[in-house]
């Protein structure tokens, strides 16, 4: 039975058979000539890549320091030939076309030193130096700005202008009509400590807008200065700072503003820089207990007032009022 199904089912004449075995040949050759193809072209681009590069470096030989890179760049651009990497290169290390014209490098903003060819971030180097003090007093400072390249040095340096007058220098002015830097010589206690204000104070060496700022805030806060020792205690201001410009420094202790003990509140008592709040809630105290104060070495009886925190105190202390 089986015989039989299977000779008249799955039995086939040869000519069947020779068909069947034909289509299963053309089926692999069909199968197989995509990989094949991609194999030739594989094999040609190869060879294409392989071809080009040979050419290219029998052109330009191979570039192992800065200077043959740049003659490289020189030779690509005269037979009008430009890769990726060429153009990376080439706005890497070119430098966009400087202005130039007179300037005060102590007074000159961010875009300034951009105009002039300096780059941001150095830029904003030179002005966190300034904000912290720093100052430029002849030309050639500015070549210790670290970042500044050797070559802006030497091209900026010739129009650098540090001056006290208040004259503004422009890129349209010619070089000739331009004095020789001056510098104003500040005498032995020319600046009063208690009056000056801000532009008077950055005239003196090592003090910039900043560290002027926090003087006069530190001496208002105070109600002025009865010592010129106490401009030292000035917070950000370095003591080798504070010793040169000291013998340039005098004041008059008339203008110090005191405090009534006997009227003044907690909250404007520890708002003094020499008292604070445990001083001050000790003030109250002692005056809420035993009345008024006669005298302001009355405040000697408190266990916080030592002798040192009355010698600091006491200044900017009054028992009576003013007139």
């Amino acid at each position: 039975m089986w015989k039989q199904f299977i000779r008249e089912y799955l039995g086939f004449t040869r000519k069947e058979r020779s068909g069947i075995f034909v289509l299963i040949a053309l089926i692999l050759i069909c199968l197989l000539v995509p990989f094949s193809f991609s194999f030739f072209s594989h094999d040609a681009n190869d060879e294409h890549l392989r071809f080009d590069k040979e050419i290219a470096e029998l052109k330009f030989p191979v570039a192992d320091s800065f200077s043959q890179k740049k003659h490289l760049i020189r030779t690509f651009d005269e037979n009008n030939y430009t890769s990726e990497f060429e153009r990376r290169d080439r706005n890497y290390y070119s430098k966009p076309r400087a202005a130039v014209f007179y300037f005060n490098p102590n007074t000159a903003s961010v875009a300034d030193w951009e105009r002039l060819g300096i780059r941001d971030k150095t830029a904003e180097t030179i002005q966190k130096f300034l904000s912290k003090g720093g100052h430029f007093y002849k030309p050639e400072d500015i070549g210790k700005i670290w970042g500044l390249h050797k070559d802006d040095i030497e091209r900026l340096t010739p129009y650098v202008r540090i001056e006290n007058e208040k004259r503004e220098f422009t890129s349209e002015s010619p070089p000739d009509r331009y004095p020789a830097p001056t510098h104003k010589k500040i005498s032995s206690g020319s600046i009063e400590i208690n009056t000056s204000d801000s532009t008077r104070l950055i005239s003196l060496p090592g003090i910039g807008s900043k560290l002027a700022q926090r003087i006069i805030g530190f001496r208002n806060k105070l109600g002025g200065f009865y010592s010129i020792d106490q401009v030292g205690e000035t917070y950000g201001l370095p003591d080798s700072t504070f010793q040169k410009i000291k013998p340039m420094l005098t004041l008059s202790s008339a203008t110090i503003k005191k405090l009534n003990i006997n009227s003044a509140t907690l909250e404007e008592l520890k708002s003094h820089p020499y008292i604070r709040y445990a001083i001050a809630n000790a003030l109250v105290q002692y005056r809420v207990q035993h009345g008024n104060y006669s005298s302001v070495e009355e405040i000697k009886k408190i266990m916080l007032i030592s002798d040192d925190v009355y010698k600091k105190v006491s200044p900017y202390l009054t028992s009576r009022d003013d007139p």
